[in-house]
């Protein structure tokens, strides 16, 4: 039977503090794999990050973020204010936005082209209620009884009409002289 080797006679260290002495043992071997692996780590990331990275730096992923935010603020705070809804419809988040407000809720009546079926035609030029974006925003937020458009404020809120809003006016340019006048509408027949 092998005696056990005596603790006492592993090699230590060659000082000595307040009568202590410490073992001069090796590290294992994991913990040695560990640490040479972050720093081969280490400097993998530094080459890959900063020599020879071609996307975009970390300042202007920031700046696309915060691009991002303030898009998502104008569309939730848009108030009546025609140049801000102008500039939404030239937001590509907001306009897809839009795009799906209006594929599940007013396709049915403007048809999925937006000329029109029940409800009148959005790409053309003629504006029944007022072509400027805050007379396209108060038709879809008060509705029109009289056609049987029903009232959607209430129920879609001010950042999905800003949505539908934007893209209404994405289909237009913003010189058409019906999209700057005042509300002026086209005479109708009404039938009892």
């Amino acid at each position: 039977m092998k005696n056990k080797p005596n603790r006492l006679d592993e090699p230590k260290r060659h000082h000595i503090f307040d009568g202590i002495e410490e073992y001069d043992n090796k590290l294992p071997n994991w913990w040695l794999a560990t640490f040479y692996g972050t720093i081969v780590f280490a400097i993998g990331y530094w080459a890959v990050y900063y020599q020879h990275y071609k996307g975009p730096s970390p300042e202007q992923r920031a700046d696309a973020a915060i691009k991002v935010i303030r898009d998502a603020r104008t569309v939730a705070g848009a108030g009546p204010d025609d140049a801000a809804l102008w500039e939404m419809s030239h937001t590509p988040a907001v306009v897809a936005a839009g795009v799906k407000s209006f594929a599940t809720l007013c396709a049915s009546c403007h048809a999925e082209n937006m000329t029109g079926r029940i409800g009148p035609n959005l790409i053309d030029r003629t504006w029944i209620h007022g072509g400027r974006p805050t007379d396209l925003k108060r038709t879809i937020s008060q509705g029109v009884a009289l056609k049987g458009m029903p009232t959607w404020g209430p129920i879609l809120g001010e950042t999905k009409i800003n949505e539908l809003v934007a893209l209404i006016l994405s289909k237009h340019e913003r010189n058409e002289p019906e999209m700057q006048a005042g509300f002026q509408p086209v005479a109708t027949a009404v039938h009892p």
